[in-house]
């Protein structure tokens, strides 16, 4: 029996060394590709894949809007393809059949099809569903509330010298020298300060513009990082970096952003 596969990345190369990699795995059939969550939405419609490897940072429509735009009886199993922090791991283990962090190890990819061939026996969609869902919710450090809460009730707000950030009924004010690293995933932001996420909706413009341009770099376009907070810069290929922080996160420097290597080195 053939394990589906879809491939969803919005970098080609991206895609291409998970096609180089699968082929080890003479099981593992490669249905289609798609480069963000709209496109996935319909391959997912037509191809009816077991399987989606799925990045979490696109355009238009990124990964946790297209498992928001899934109806159960059209979840496919997940395996998460992501630069997140461990924190964002956690939740990522905990809701999805696993998740296998960039760049991808060969190692990791074939325990992943294991758990996602064990999963396929056992799978509610329904279930699988709810619990990827749920994955969005604790991003906020706030799982206790819906997903409409958790996403729906945060903004910036004006307050001088420090970010006010309002958290349902609370509004939580942040030093910016607490700020880690800022990444986008569609239309909100995921500030990562002080050993938490925060989350609010708001753009990696009007971010760049809230903060000192000369210690918080935009190395990605839904990246945004604080140089003091890197540790290590190693270059990778095409002109792309990736940057190493203090508490061993891994962010990636894209090519459209090296002249910023100057400023981090």
């Amino acid at each position: 029996m053939s394990l589906r596969t879809l491939i969803v990345d919005d970098e080609p190369l991206a895609r291409r060394g998970l096609e180089l990699r699968l082929e080890a795995h003479p099981d593992v059939e490669i249905v289609g590709e798609a480069g963000n969550g709209r496109e996935a939405f319909f391959a997912v419609s037509a191809l009816n894949p077991d399987l989606v490897l799925l990045d979490v940072q696109m355009p238009e429509v990124d990964g946790f809007g297209l498992l928001r735009a899934l109806p159960p009886e059209r979840m496919p199993l997940i395996v998460f393809v992501t630069a997140y922090d461990a924190h964002a791991l956690a939740a990522f283990s905990a809701s999805a059949v696993d998740y296998l962090l960039k760049p991808v190890d060969c190692e990791r990819l074939a325990e992943a099809l294991a758990r996602v061939r064990a999963a396929l026996a056992s799978r509610t969609a329904g279930a699988h569903r709810d619990r990827l869902l749920r994955l969005i919710a604790e991003l906020s450090g706030r799982p206790g509330l819906s997903l409409e809460e958790a996403l729906g009730g945060f903004e910036a707000v004006p307050s001088a010298g420090r970010l006010a950030i309002r958290d349902g009924d609370r509004t939580v004010r942040l030093d910016p020298g607490e700020i880690r690293w800022i990444d986008a995933a569609g239309d909100y932001l995921c500030i990562h300060a002080g050993g938490e996420t925060l989350v609010l909706r708001a753009t990696m413009r009007e971010m760049e513009q809230r903060l000192d341009p000369r210690r918080f770099l935009r190395i990605h376009r839904s990246t945004i990082v604080n140089r003091d907070c890197v540790r290590e810069l190693r270059p990778h290929v095409n002109g792309e970096y990736f940057l190493t922080l203090e508490g061993g996160q891994t962010l990636k420097l894209s090519r459209s952003y090296k002249d910023k290597v100057a400023l981090l080195c």
